[in-house]
C-alpha cells in the first residue's frame, strides 16, 4: 500500500511539473509570437497583422480551430523552423531556424496550441 502511494504521488508530481513546464513554454511562446509572428499573423493570431494587407498570400489564421487541429505538432516545428513552403503551405513564410533555437520553436508550437484551442497534438 505504501509503494503504491508512493508511486501515485510521484506520478502527481511529474505530471504536475509537466503541466507547469508546458505552461512556462507556453508563456514563453507567447513572447516570441509577439516578437517574430505577429507582424503577420497579428497579435491575437487571427491573421490580421500589420503586413497583411500587403501580402499576397493572408496569414495563417492561428485561432481558427477547425484548421489548426488538421496540423499536428510535427508540422508546425517544422514550418516555423523550415518555412511554409517545407509544409505544402506558403512560401512566403519563411523560415526561423536561424533565430530559433528548437526549444524557443517548441515554446511557440506550445503557444499555438494555447491560440488555436487545440491542445497539443
Amino acid at each position: 500500500m505504501k509503494t503504491s502511494l508512493l508511486a501515485t504521488l510521484a506520478l502527481f508530481i511529474t505530471l504536475t511539473n509537466s503541466q507547469v513546464l508546458v505552461a512556462a513554454d507556453a508563456e514563453h511562446g507567447r513572447t516570441l509570437y509577439r516578437a517574430y509572428c505577429a507582424q503577420c499573423h497579428g497579435v491575437e493570431g487571427d491573421g490580421f497583422g500589420v503586413n497583411s494587407p500587403d501580402m499576397e498570400v493572408a496569414p495563417k489564421d492561428h485561432t481558427e480551430t477547425a484548421e489548426m487541429q488538421t496540423r499536428n505538432d510535427a508540422d508546425l516545428f517544422k514550418a516555423i523552423k523550415d518555412g511554409g513552403k517545407a509544409v505544402d503551405k506558403s512560401a512566403l513564410m519563411p523560415n526561423w531556424d536561424a533565430n530559433l533555437n528548437d526549444d524557443e520553436i517548441h515554446a511557440l508550437v506550445a503557444y499555438l496550441r494555447i491560440l488555436s484551442k487545440t491542445g497539443s497534438q
